[in-house]
């Protein structure tokens, strides 16, 4: 179903007031093959039962939208929009196979009844003739109530004095006007007009106020009726007040009334609303027998949460006094009263709002056959159904997948002469839009104004939904400049639907000016506003959220803190963690105060951007405020320090939360054995372990195979295949992570026929990933099976790229730069030539098989025109594998063709002067980092204090240190350059020659010179 619209919205809630339809004479026909005056004969052979009530075998239901004509509809069927929206229907194909008809058949024509008498409160349109059209214009005009009266005094009979309390808006005025009324000598108090007081105050809410007319009414002498009892359950039912709406029966009983027909239906209707389906039938089923058992409702079982309940109040309802007085029944009426509700005499509803309440009872409680049933008896019973009895049986078929018995049901209103209405059009255009037949839908969209009908905010908010899913841009285009035309606003539900829709297809500017557009004439909530914020923070467009997020409203109205919290969402995807902490720090001072989800939201992000002292700040803050962190909360802080190898402090999460009263569940109890494991302490991952035990957690995959690891790491070969065979009696057996450990420790300990059964087993159930395959190359290679190695290495590069996922999570563990890493991941992901190649090499580098990654290497020498990653990968490789000429070859290679060396590049370089002692070649580099020809970045400065104490110059490295510090500490100094070559500390030529020779000595004399010349190059 629609997830923006409810049954109510799509009309048929509301059965206490059925609206009958008489057929207009001139309302006819227009398909020859169809008798206006044919009805359907039960003993028809063609016809067939479906569940309880008839439907034609044969269904007319075919191109229904496409075939009628309505010459009388011309002018409207040549509107642009029609055109627009036909032709977007007629060249869309339906689904092959669909079951359902591009629309349903309706042989006669509706006309719009448009009425030019004034509206009453209740919605209902009225006639009224003598003075009282005068008095109530008076009375809306004047705020002077007793003086507009006064002239009437003693013209006013009781009905019309009904009717100026019932046309009253104002719960004051209504009041005010009853006061008057009372104050006349002439005046006969009654339960009419109380009742009309009685529900306007209930309307309103005034509790105070009704429990005061309450209790006037019975010093009064004015007895309740069956219309006040109704009437007070439903003012307090759709008020939120449940319980107390279905005590008021309670109180009934007590004074010996026996509900009537309209006041069951009400509290059938009010069960049925929340859900206590079983009460609700249990209720009609004993008023039918002629009994009321209120004790079998049980009210006290009914949850609060579902009634919207708590504790009751006296502001909710003062149930004492108003049950202590009110409707004092003289003894002979209690007496005749008394044997009518404990009449054994059989009932039947005669209304057909109750058998509507029937149906669309069993039809949210999933009973079909029910509702069939109760449909059918309505016919047998003489009751005549109405415009809602079929729009709640449509909807009940459409919605249990049984839409051509829903489309049979619209023919039945034809034969019966009931007149769809709005609603029913907009049932059928959910349930089309639900069964993918968008044709059928939009269709049913322009059919709404063919029949002489008008589309209602329902049917906008519907069908602007249904597009937006799909996407189809024009045609929402379409109806909005339709309703444009109408003066009729986008419903502010609607605009973050379309403005998603404008986000998700990349027309960012027609979301801006969609958005613009509907500020001067819509007042859009914070929760509208925080539903745009969503649709641009879910595409990580946090400029764009920004800038609506700061749109200048109306300085009255703050923003609510659900917009805050999207903000925050659309900084944590972009991982602009400090910008969300401003954020975090400027809502007090702007009026907006942090909820619990703000501060759970914010901890969670932050944890999980290993901003982890940002985020445990947070948490005693979070404290102060009155709110209590969830489990999840402290798990992600936990997780975070586990990440960052801080186990003490996750440690101390863990008895922080403990503190405060949460418990802890298996994942905290995972993060911290997984955490212990990793860092080789089985002691402490053991101790979690058995304290989840004690706490009745049960153990799962997770949790043995961080077990599994722990174990591994010290080599306790035993337990862990004692907890890896107690893994292969579970569900689904070990996991990968787990085979994976016991191929590690078999490899650690040169075990290869039990690692074999593993990885064996891991490839024939497609769960071998880049681990299995490193770990067996590693046991091979230690084993000296470098044949088995070589193959499992072949194996490797004709692998998935699920595979590479965990090849790069290898990589991230190994001694490779951050920015080689992420250099290599994007040219893989951008599917570049020789990158799978690349990864490859690098992991054969990363585990040692150094001969496998050198062959890679000599594709590099022959081939031209490669990337710098390429070249990069290739100097990595040489680099690892002693053969720093051939790195530096490489190097030379990558300047003969052009290519400029980059940051990666440059890295691999100083490491490469480090292995081979060439501190020349260090400064080089060092010395255009201050020249400003190479930009500073930490990692190249960390490679050349690295490579110079690889040379043994410590006192260069320490210089190096200290200038790394000074510019990331006091970045964009300009005065920073000027230092670094005093801390430099350029020796004479004749001293770097020196350096030179007495740390590359062992080389070739031809290396050495090529090595020089390679330096001077640069």
């Amino acid at each position: 179903m629609l997830c923006n619209f409810c049954s109510a919205e799509l009309g048929h809630k509301d059965f206490q007031f059925p609206i009958t339809k008489t057929p207009h004479p001139s309302r006819k026909f227009q398909n020859p093959q169809f008798n206006s005056t044919s009805r359907v004969s039960i003993s028809t052979r063609t016809a067939r039962v479906f569940r309880g009530f008839l439907i034609q075998s044969k269904c007319r239901t075919t191109e229904f939208f496409s075939s009628v004509n309505y010459p009388y509809l011309d002018s409207q069927s040549d509107s642009d929009f029609d055109k627009k929206l036909g032709s977007c229907c007629a060249n869309r194909n339906p689904r092959s196979g669909a079951r359902v008809s591009l629309g349903f058949r309706v042989g006669f024509r509706l006309q719009a009844v448009v009425s030019t008498t004034r509206s009453s409160n209740n919605g209902r349109k009225r006639n009224y003739g003598g003075a009282l059209p005068s008095i109530l214009r008076a009375l809306e005009r004047s705020d002077d109530v007793d003086g507009v009266l006064d002239s009437f005094v003693g013209k006013l009979n009781p009905k019309e004095q009904t009717v100026i309390l019932k046309e009253q808006r104002d719960w004051a005025r209504v009041l005010r006007i009853f006061r008057w009324m009372k104050s006349r000598e002439e005046y006969d108090s009654n339960v009419i007009h109380y009742n009309v007081v009685l529900r306007a105050l209930g309307r309103a809410q005034k509790w105070d106020e009704l429990r005061l007319c309450w209790i006037e009414m019975a010093k009064d002498g004015v007895f309740p009726t069956n219309n006040t009892y109704g009437m007070l359950v439903d003012v307090y039912a759709k008020s939120g007040l449940v319980k107390e709406a279905l005590l008021w029966i309670k109180h009934m009983k007590q004074r010996g009334l026996f509900p009537d027909e309209v006041t069951m239906n009400t509290v059938v209707r009010v069960l049925k609303d929340v859900g206590e389906f079983n009460k609700a039938e249990r209720f009609f089923k004993d008023w039918c027998k002629g009994r009321v058992e209120l004790d079998d409702l049980d009210f006290e079982s009914v949850a609060d949460s579902k009634l919207g309940l708590g504790p009751l109040s006296v502001k909710h309802f003062l149930s004492t006094e108003l049950f202590k007085t009110g409707g004092r029944v003289p003894p002979s009426k209690l007496m005749a009263s008394s044997l009518e509700v404990e009449s054994p005499i059989s009932r039947k509803p005669t209304m057909t709002a109750t058998y509507n309440t029937l149906i669309d009872l069993y039809g949210k409680a999933g009973r079909l056959k029910d509702a069939s049933n109760t449909f059918a008896e309505m016919l047998k019973a003489g009751v005549a159904p109405d415009t809602i009895t079929f729009n709640t049986m449509i909807f009940t078929c459409g919605t249990n997948g049984l839409l051509s018995e829903a489309e049979s049901l619209l023919q039945k209103m034809e034969e019966r002469r009931v007149f769809p209405d709005t609603k029913t059009y907009n049932i059928f255009l959910s349930l089309y839009a639900d069964a993918g037949n968008m044709d059928a839908a939009l269709m049913c969209y322009k059919k709404i104004r063919e029949v002489g009908l008008f589309p209602d905010d329902v049917t906008h908010r519907a069908v602007i939904h249904v597009l937006c899913e799909k996407h189809m841009i024009s045609e929402v285009e379409a109806i909005i400049e339709e309703m444009d035309k109408l003066s009729i606003y986008v419903d502010e539900n609607s605009i973050p639907t379309i403005i998603r829709m404008y986000v998700d297809t990349g027309l960012l500017d027609k979301a801006k000016t969609f958005f613009e557009k509907c500020q001067p004439r819509s007042r859009i909530s914070s929760k509208a506003y925080a539903a745009i914020l969503d649709a641009y923070a879910e595409k990580g467009l946090w400029t764009d959220a920004e800038e609506i997020f700061f749109w200048n409203r109306s300085k009255l109205t703050n923003k609510d803190v659900v917009e805050y919290n999207v903000m925050l969402k659309a900084y944590g995807r972009a991982k602009l963690y400090d910008k969300a902490l401003s954020l975090f720090k400027s809502m007090r001072s702007n009026g907006t105060w942090p909820d619990e989800c703000t501060y759970n939201s914010l901890i969670q992000m932050l944890s999980g951007g290993d901003v982890v002292d940002a985020a445990r700040n947070l948490l005693p803050e979070m404290q102060e405020a009155g709110f209590k962190p969830r489990c999840s909360t402290f798990c992600a802080v936990i997780a975070s320090h586990i990440r960052l190898g801080r186990v003490s402090d996750a440690v101390d999460i863990y008895k922080e939360m403990k503190r405060v009263g949460v418990e802890p569940n298996e994942v905290v109890y995972g993060s911290l054995i997984n955490g212990f494991a990793e860092a080789g302490r089985l002691e402490e991952a053991l101790h979690y372990f058995h304290t989840m035990e004690d706490v009745g957690i049960p153990v799962n995959q997770i949790i043995l195979t961080s077990l599994i690891k722990a174990y591994s790491k010290v080599g306790c070969l035993e337990e862990a295949q004692r907890l890896y065979g107690n893994m292969k009696g579970m569900d689904g057996g070990p996991d990968v992570v787990a085979s994976n450990s016991m191929i590690d420790l078999y490899a650690d300990l040169g075990i290869v026929s039990e690692a074999e059964l593993i990885f064996n087993e891991l490839r024939e159930n497609g769960q071998a990933d880049g681990f299995s395959f490193a770990n067996m190359m590693y046991l091979y290679k230690s084993m000296g099976m470098l044949d088995k190695a070589i193959d499992v290495a072949q194996e490797m590069q004709e692998s998935d790229d699920g595979t590479f996922k965990v090849l790069f999570t290898i990589l991230k563990k190994v001694d490779i730069p951050t920015e080689a890493l992420a250099q290599l991941e994007s040219s893989y992901h951008a599917g570049k030539p020789f990158a799978r190649e690349a990864v490859i090499t690098c992991v054969f580098s990363a585990v040692g098989l150094h001969a496998f990654a050198l062959e890679s290497c000599e594709v590099v020498k022959a081939k031209a025109g490669l990337d710098n990653f390429v070249y990069n990968v290739a100097i990595y490789a040489y680099r690892l594998s002693e053969k720093v000429d051939e790195a530096l070859n490489i190097f030379m290679k990558m300047q003969n063709e052009g290519l400029k060396p980059d940051l990666v590049t440059y890295i691999n370089l100083v490491h490469c002067y480090g292995k081979a002692r060439i501190v020349a070649g260090i400064k080089r580099i060092y010395g255009q980092i201050m020249c400003g020809d190479i930009e500073p970045h930490e990692t190249l400065f960390k490679a050349i204090i690295d490579a110079y104490k690889e040379c043994r110059r410590r006192d260069l490295a320490m210089m190096v240190e200290q200038e790394m510090r000074f510019t990331f500490d006091n970045q964009g100094n300009s005065g920073s350059e000027t230092e670094g070559e005093g801390l430099l500390g350029y020796g004479t030529e004749e001293e770097e020659q020196l350096d030179y020779e007495t740390d590359y000595d062992s080389l070739e004399a031809s290396e050495a010179s090529e090595s020089d010349q390679l330096v001077l190059s640069e």
